[in-house]
């Protein structure tokens, strides 16, 4: 399962990247919003960082299927023509990833609430579907089981796209998906914190300290131990 990081804060960015070996950055026009930037003046930023080959999925923000595709025509200009668009899976969506998909774009279909729209999105080129697990389960269904169904689906019906999971409230949501297989999550930076978080783990590493330095001394390291 691919680590994709849902925010678009440059500083949030770096220093996750320097904890987790993580894969690449979604974004959508609220995330983008909350930095008090123009758009693409954050969006360079965050690809000239993570570099030209890591996964950037930034979404249109057009109704029409006809303004979509201009959208994503200027995505491409501006970012670099591998970068995944994002486009909503609606009928105007689906329309436009179809055209997209012959233009040989890369495609993340979004605002998934079904399995049903997931597989349409497929069918129309995606090679990412990403169902709002949090949200689904705000609706009263299962955001986890949709997520699982939506992955069956595509590998019972030949289908090459994966599922990018998105819209999470705590790590078990993650967890449960990356024991499916699923083919990514994309997951705001506290969520990914709490990933690694745990008091045990804390205060295992706190004993073996204390440990050491009854030995050596405190503050004394490994190195200059005698």
């Amino acid at each position: 399962m691919k680590l994709i990081i849902d925010d678009a804060d440059i500083k949030k960015i770096k220093e996750l990247y320097s904890i987790f070996a993580i894969d690449g950055v979604t974004t959508n026009p609220s995330i983008l919003a909350k930095n008090g930037k123009q758009p693409f003046e954050t969006l360079r930023e965050i690809r000239e960082f993570i570099g030209a080959e890591a996964e950037l999925h930034v979404q249109v923000t057009a109704e029409t299927a006809e303004e979509m595709l201009e959208d994503a025509h200027r995505i491409q200009e501006e970012l670099g023509k591998n970068t995944y668009v994002k486009v909503p899976a609606t009928t105007e969506g689906l329309k436009a990833m179809k055209v997209l998909s012959a233009e040989g774009a890369n495609i993340t279909a979004t605002a998934i609430y079904t399995q049903m729209q997931a597989f349409l999105a497929g069918k129309a080129g995606a090679h990412y579907a990403a169902p709002y697990v949090n949200r689904i389960d705000n609706l009263g269904a299962n955001g986890v089981k949709t997520a699982k169904s939506i992955h069956d689906i595509f590998k019972k019906n030949g289908l090459m796209t994966e599922v990018l999971a998105a819209s999470f409230k705590n790590s078990q949501q993650v967890l449960e998906l990356c024991e499916y297989g699923i083919g990514a999550s994309t997951i705001s930076p506290d969520v990914i914190e709490g990933l690694i978080k745990n008091d045990s783990v804390t205060m295992a590493v706190t004993a073996f300290t204390k440990d050491f330095e009854n030995l050596c001394g405190p503050g004394v390291t490994m190195k200059n131990c005698r």
